[in-house]
């Protein structure tokens, strides 16, 4: 695959993974307390987990699931790969003390965002890499 190809191809899956990002958040970004959240999905959950709480500024890192089509699954229904969800996490952190910048710059040295459905070790629909956009400017951002 020459490099013109492979720099489309990657191009399409990173505005792919923005897309359905954009698609499958509701939510508020900003907590009453300052803080704001972010959410990321980028493989194993509890791996994605160290990568955000070894961030100055972050208050609290949950493990879940986002952009499936059963409400409330539990992790072995995600785990079969038949809800539709990925293995996310949740951030919440203090934006006076960390950019959302830079949580998309710990989300990007962390994935591998050419392999579709797949992160590393980890084979399967729900350890695609995704982000979950909440507002305008997270979105322009990520983008």
């Amino acid at each position: 695959m020459d490099n013109l190809q492979r720099t489309v191809r990657n191009l399409l899956l990173v505005l792919a993974l923005l897309v359905t990002g954009g698609l499958l958040v509701q939510g508020q970004a900003a907590e009453p307390s300052g803080l704001a959240k972010a959410y990321f999905a980028g493989g194993c959950f509890w791996c994605m987990e160290e990568v955000f709480e070894n961030v100055a500024g972050v208050t609290a890192v949950t493990s879940g699931f986002m952009g499936g089509k059963v409400e409330r699954p539990t992790y072995e229904e995600v785990s079969t790969g038949g809800t539709g969800h990925a293995e996310s996490v949740e951030v919440l952190y203090d934006p006076a003390k960390v950019s959302y910048a830079t949580l998309l710059g710990a989300f990007w040295r962390n994935v591998d965002p050419v392999t579709p459905n797949a992160q590393f070790c980890d084979r399967g629909n729900q350890y695609r890499a995704a982000i979950f956009y909440l507002t305008d400017e997270q979105q322009r951002l990520a983008e």
